[in-house]
């Protein structure tokens, strides 16, 4: 468990003044700063290789790819993350209070999932995320295994649920107007086995 960095409530503001010159990288939660951890190789080559595939599809669309050092801001939880990967397809807005930008209208939202992350990423972001207007999309990677999920905001607050599975896979991301192979993601992962590719399609309703 990664222990907080201080025993008092920060303002967002001192929390930005701080970020703006911190060695590390940290999030914020409700007046607490959380230092984040330290991110695998595996987890590093799937970023760099997912965000180049994805900023390569998006030159000259309307849409823009921020990776690694874009915060978001999420009002109505009172937090401050760093996604692995958010794209933003309207003009994007940023509190840039302290002249570190932060951006609030991501569209789509990737994070990758990790041991330490993966509950928190399932559940507390995704809870959070949904509360932005402008977020239609947010995407889970594995990293133990070439598999990728899709959330995609439908009608009635129903959130469709897609699994890509398997290195021969493509995942399509309308919203954005991309794909991704499985196989370009994971060029530079090494998995003991393979499973079988598969898609599944499901809902999930907002509570």
């Amino acid at each position: 468990m990664i222990a907080t960095l201080e025993k008092r409530c920060y303002t967002p503001l001192e929390y930005l003044e701080r970020e703006r010159s911190a060695e590390f990288r940290s999030e914020y939660d409700h007046g607490v700063i959380i230092p984040m951890a330290g991110a695998s190789k595996e987890h590093n080559r799937i970023n760099v290789d997912a965000a180049r595939h994805l900023g390569n599809q998006l030159q000259g669309s309307s849409c823009e790819l921020f990776s690694l050092d874009m915060q978001v801001r999420v009002p109505e939880c009172d937090k401050y993350y760093y996604p692995d990967i958010a794209v933003v397809c309207e003009e994007p807005k940023f509190e840039g209070i302290t002249g570190l930008d932060v951006l609030m209208n991501p569209t789509l939202i990737i994070e990758i999932l990790s041991k330490s992350t993966e509950l928190k990423d399932r559940n507390e972001k995704f809870d959070c995320y949904e509360t932005l207007d402008s977020l239609t999309d947010y995407v889970l990677i594995s990293q133990t295994e070439p598999r990728i999920e899709h959330f995609s905001r439908q009608k009635q607050g129903i959130w469709q649920f897609m699994v890509a599975r398997g290195l021969t896979a493509i995942l399509e991301l309308p919203a954005i107007g991309c794909s991704l192979r499985l196989a370009d993601v994971y060029s530079r992962i090494i998995f003991p086995t393979a499973p079988p590719e598969t898609s599944e399609p499901e809902g999930r309703n907002e509570s």
